[in-house]
């Protein structure tokens, strides 16, 4: 297993078994760090899109052995929490997301206390609006659910 501080790619949508464009910009953004990165392993994550994330990365030439299936994760903070586990010893993670999705990641590392470097994507052009405006309702509803963990936590 790789020792170097992991790379981790967080999933999105994929269709018919195909990654769709978001998730697409992250790989590439992921192939792009590997390359600078040849000691790390890189954690492809996401319920219904690991195995589809690994088969792209290997058909654009990463070496299989590289690779490591998350396939559990079905949201942001499960994505953080299970990579984190799966090398328990990493130092920090390199987290690739899409810039729109950066703050509700940031968000999440620091209540999982998950040290993270973050390498954003940049989102295609088609895909902008509608995505930063589903953040505007998705990063206030991670902000409440971190911030009742935090109540739950004390009582």
């Amino acid at each position: 297993m790789y020792q170097a501080e992991p790379i981790v790619v967080l999933g999105s949508r994929v269709t018919d078994g195909q990654p769709g464009a978001l998730l697409v910009s992250r790989l590439n953004k992921a192939l792009k760090l590997a390359a600078t990165m040849p000691d790390s392993a890189v954690i492809v994550s996401g319920d219904g899109e690991a195995a589809a994330m690994a088969k792209y990365l290997i058909e654009q030439g990463l070496d299989p052995a590289r690779i490591v299936q998350e396939p559990a994760a079905t949201s942001t903070n499960e994505n953080l929490e299970n990579c984190f586990a799966v090398l328990d010893n990493a130092p920090v993670l390199h987290v690739v997301t899409n810039e729109f999705h950066s703050l509700r990641t940031r968000l999440w590392a620091w209540h999982l206390n998950i040290p993270i470097k973050l390498h954003v994507a940049l989102t295609p052009a088609k895909h902008r609006a509608r995505n930063y405006s589903r953040e505007i309702l998705a990063t206030p509803h991670s902000a409440a659910r971190i911030v009742w963990r935090k109540i739950r936590a004390r009582i």
